[in-house]
């Protein structure tokens, strides 16, 4: 029961954490200080998925099913939840690499966004 509460927990944190890397610039725009830990969480994200790598959590994860007497999968958590529901086929290499690219390019947009607003912000204040 503890391992299946522990799985649960890993599992909910790294889909925030997907949530954060993706969307986090937008609470940037309404509190600054997530501005650093958001640029960490996409900094690691694309290197994630532009590097092929396996995040940390999801051996973690697959750990604790194991321990608990459940089976664990194999990939990674976007190919193992994230795919499952929006992509019938498998994930391959160049389409995370996409979503990589993509999550750059949101994230660009946004902070681009942010910048404009800052500025325009400082200046306001100058005249």
């Amino acid at each position: 029961m503890l391992y299946r509460v522990l799985v649960e927990l890993v599992l909910a944190f790294h889909f925030g954490f997907v949530l954060f890397a993706a969307l986090g610039g937008l609470l940037v725009l309404r509190w600054r200080a997530v501005l650093w830990p958001h640029l960490a969480a996409v900094l690691w994200g694309v290197l994630v998925q532009c590097a092929n790598w396996t995040c940390p959590l999801t051996p973690l994860e697959n750990r604790l099913r194991s321990l608990g007497g459940g089976a664990g999968y194999e990939g990674g958590f976007v190919e193992h939840y994230v795919r499952a529901v929006l992509y019938p086929e498998r994930l391959t290499y160049s389409f995370r690499f996409t979503l990589g690219v993509l999550l750059v390019v949101i994230n660009l947009f946004v902070y681009s966004y942010f910048i404009f607003r800052s500025r325009r912000a400082a200046r306001a204040r100058l005249v």
